[in-house]
C-alpha cells in the first residue's frame, strides 16, 4: 500500500513539473519586459537617429550647395539644386561681362564727344566688342546706356534668384533631415461606419467615414519551452 503511495505522489510531482511554468533565460524576460506593452518602430531607431543630425544637413547646405542631400542620401535632387543655383550664377558672369565691355565701348565714346570730335578713329577701337563698335561709330550714346543698364539690371536678378534658390535647398535638405526617419509605415485605415445615436438628431440617418492613424504594432515572440 506505501509503494502504491509514493508511485503516485511521484507521478502527481512529475506531472506539475511538465505542465508548470518553465524557466527561461534571465536575459529573454527583460527584454519581454523591456518592450511590454510598447510598439517598435523600424523607421525611428534610436541610435541612427542620434546619428543623424539635422543641423549637420543645414551647416553643409549653407557651405555648399547639395552637401546636405548628399548627407540626407536624396542624391536624385542634386541635378535640380546645381542647376537650380548654377544657372543664376552663371547668368550673372554673362551680365557682369556685358556690362563691362559696354562701359568700356561708352567711356570711349565718351572721351571723343567731350571734346568735340564727329569720327571715332579706329585705332581706338581696337579693344571695344565688334558687336558695339557700331554703337560707338554712330555716336550712339543713348543705345549703349540702354544696353548698359539692361545688363547690369539682369545682374541684379541673378543675384537675387541665386540667393533664393540657395536658401530654399538649405531648407529642403533641413527638412528631408527632421523627415530622415519619420513613420510612413502603411498602416493607415478607412472604415465606413454608422454613427452613433447621440451624433444624429432623431429620426436620422447618415454615413460616416473614420480615419484611424496608427503605429505598427510587433507581435513579441514568447520563448519556446
Amino acid at each position: 500500500m506505501g509503494r502504491c503511495q509514493n508511485d503516485t505522489t511521484s507521478s502527481y510531482l512529475q506531472g506539475n513539473r511538465a505542465v508548470g511554468p518553465q524557466v527561461t533565460d534571465s536575459s529573454s524576460i527583460k527584454g519581454n519586459s523591456r518592450h511590454k506593452g510598447h510598439s517598435i518602430s523600424p523607421y525611428a531607431p534610436d541610435s541612427l537617429a542620434k546619428r543623424h543630425d539635422p543641423r549637420k544637413a543645414t551647416l553643409y547646405s549653407a557651405v555648399c550647395p547639395g552637401l546636405g542631400q548628399i548627407y540626407n542620401h536624396k542624391y536624385w535632387k542634386l541635378p535640380i539644386i546645381w542647376a537650380a543655383v548654377g544657372i543664376p550664377a552663371y547668368t550673372y558672369f554673362y551680365n557682369k561681362g556685358w556690362y563691362e565691355k559696354c562701359q568700356y565701348a561708352l567711356s570711349v565714346l565718351n572721351s571723343y564727344t567731350d571734346t568735340g570730335a564727329t569720327t571715332i578713329p579706329a585705332s581706338a577701337l581696337t579693344k571695344v566688342n565688334s558687336q558695339l563698335v557700331p554703337f560707338v561709330t554712330g555716336l550712339d550714346d543713348n543705345g549703349l546706356r540702354n544696353y548698359r543698364n539692361e545688363f547690369r539690371q539682369n545682374e541684379d536678378y541673378s543675384i537675387l534668384f541665386f540667393l533664393l534658390f540657395w536658401g530654399l535647398q538649405i531648407v529642403d535638405a533641413t527638412v528631408d533631415a527632421h523627415l530622415k526617419y519619420f513613420d510612413i509605415s502603411d498602416q493607415l485605415t478607412m472604415q465606413l461606419q454608422t454613427p452613433s445615436e447621440n451624433m444624429l438628431p432623431a429620426h436620422a440617418t447618415g454615413v460616416s467615414l473614420a480615419f484611424d492613424w496608427h503605429k505598427a504594432r510587433h507581435k513579441l515572440l514568447l520563448p519556446t519551452p
